[in-house]
């Protein structure tokens, strides 16, 4: 029986992050993450979806403390591969944040337009305390200053996926970080 579905594997150029140095890492910010907040009682992990999931739940199982979760939607990509700078929450917090210690789990951060714009979001909130954990970092896309506690990999500024990041919706299941072949995105360039 033949099949037309598509072998997703086949549009790899190359991994850039292999599942166990993800896994590696993540484990090393969890306890980095208990270790920063000994002293406190109460943390609500906050995961920007959708791309933010998978590091999400990873660093969640790695946490050995007692942890809250809460999701937001937020939105400044469309299709495309670059941020286009106008952020939109599509999904908001459940519960308020007033007085309470927040750390917010970030798949990739590019030109830092959309942390930024939540930073400033949550802080109006009158949270007790508000971090950043970002996967991925991208020092040299960066437009908006934002400081963020917990970086897992500085990587070059190229198009990535795997691991909970996407492009048009696929390849968010890959346990890796991969660079894309140029033909599968040059439509939009």
């Amino acid at each position: 029986m033949e099949t037309n579905i598509r072998d997703i594997y086949a549009d790899i150029d190359r991994i850039l992050i292999s599942e166990e140095e993800l896994q590696t890492r993540v484990r090393e910010l969890a306890a980095q993450i208990e270790a920063d907040y000994a002293d406190e009682e109460d943390l609500l992990l906050i995961c920007v979806l959708k791309g933010g999931f998978v590091v999400l739940s990873d660093l969640s199982r790695a946490l050995k403390r007692p942890h809250a979760l809460d999701f937001m939607g937020v939105s400044s990509y469309g299709a495309s591969t670059a941020s286009s700078g106008a952020v939109q929450i599509l999904l908001d917090l459940r519960e308020p944040i007033e007085g309470r210690n927040v750390l917010i789990v970030e798949d990739i951060i590019d030109s830092g337009h959309t942390l930024n714009y939540l930073r400033h979001n949550l802080l109006a909130r009158n949270p007790a305390s508000l971090r950043i954990c970002t996967l991925l970092n991208k020092p040299s896309r960066r437009e908006a200053d934002v400081y963020v506690e917990y970086i897992g990999f500085d990587i070059p500024d190229e198009f990535v996926v795997g691991y909970g990041l996407d492009f048009a919706e696929i390849y968010r299941n890959f346990p890796f970080i991969a660079v894309l072949k140029p033909e599968v995105f040059a439509h939009l360039t």
